[in-house]
């Protein structure tokens, strides 16, 4: 698939790429794409547009998870924008959501991430502004009812709470982190502008950081952390449909970096992130999106 990145102009004449370069990022919009078929997008949207706007859906979801996480708020509360077009939706998440950290590192590590998580939605929507385009607004999340989902289809109980303490919230990061990861690298084969490229590999190495922290907490936190993240492998690759997944540790010794035989990372299509938030194969709703996402998106 050819991207044409001069296809669009803002109301200033500028071409879309050059307005994404003025914002410093380029085709950050490649996020959580994998390898995205030509039909994942309805009525003729501009692709690149439509890049920009499903890789917003994915990182609020991300974003909301974080702020609450370490600050019990949400991302309005941290002036982080929401609206848009599409139907805005609530977070459904308990009450007094703010974890209870035990260790200060791990701590400082999730409000590092949360920023991080929080600077990727306003950069995605001054893009699609700066493209001349009005960003989606915030879907409807549920940070509640999907865990516990996840945690009956996983085997790890009747119910999850990832805000509980300081290794669920581990655990309930470890469900986002390696399918951004995963979709990054499943989105390299469609760049074919090398400015493009550059932005999403500094993109995917913010992730991957992400994962390889998230991972390595997991690991060091003893077995019965490291057979919880197992689980919760086992269904995320049974969800995607293919063998891209694997735990944290493999009989005692670690495993942060999920590779294949080759010692690279895996890929995911759009469809098989699709599975994954949505919580089953071809699903067009459910679990982390119970009224799916913000769109034109028919994959």
């Amino acid at each position: 698939m050819q991207i044409n990145s001069e296809s669009l102009h803002n109301t200033n004449g500028l071409s879309r790429r050059q307005a994404l370069r003025n914002l410093g990022l380029g085709a950050l919009g490649m996020t959580a794409l994998g390898a995205l078929p030509k039909n994942a997008f309805a009525g003729g949207e501009n692709i690149d547009i439509a890049i920009l706007q499903f890789a917003l859906n994915l990182e609020y979801l991300e974003a909301q998870y974080y702020t609450y996480a370490t600050t019990g708020k949400g991302l309005p509360a941290a002036g982080v924008e929401i609206d848009g077009s599409g139907n805005q939706g609530f977070v459904t998440i308990k009450d007094n959501p703010q974890v209870p950290f035990a260790t200060q590192t791990v701590e400082a590590f999730a409000v590092e991430i949360a920023k991080d998580e929080q600077g990727h939605v306003t950069f995605f929507r001054k893009a699609l502004a700066a493209a001349g385009v009005g960003p989606i607004a915030q879907p409807k999340i549920d940070l509640l009812n999907s865990f516990n989902t996840l945690a009956q289809a996983a085997g790890l109980g009747s119910s999850f709470d990832p805000f509980a303490n300081e290794l669920n919230f581990l655990l309930g990061a470890f469900v986002f982190e390696d399918v951004g990861v995963t979709a990054f690298k499943g989105a390299a084969p469609l760049i074919t502008d090398k400015f493009y490229l550059e932005a999403s590999a500094g993109v995917l190495a913010v992730e991957g950081y992400h994962a390889g922290n998230i991972r390595a907490n997991i690991f060091s936190s003893g077995a019965e952390a490291r057979a919880a993240a197992k689980k919760i492998s086992n269904l995320r690759q049974a969800l995607s449909g293919a063998n891209d997944d694997q735990g944290v540790g493999v009989e005692g010794w670690a495993n942060i970096v999920p590779t294949n035989s080759n010692r690279i990372v895996y890929s995911r299509t759009t469809r098989q992130v699709l599975n994954i938030v949505y919580g089953a194969q071809n699903a067009s709703s459910g679990l982390f999106f119970p009224a799916g996402l913000n769109g034109q998106i028919t994959a």
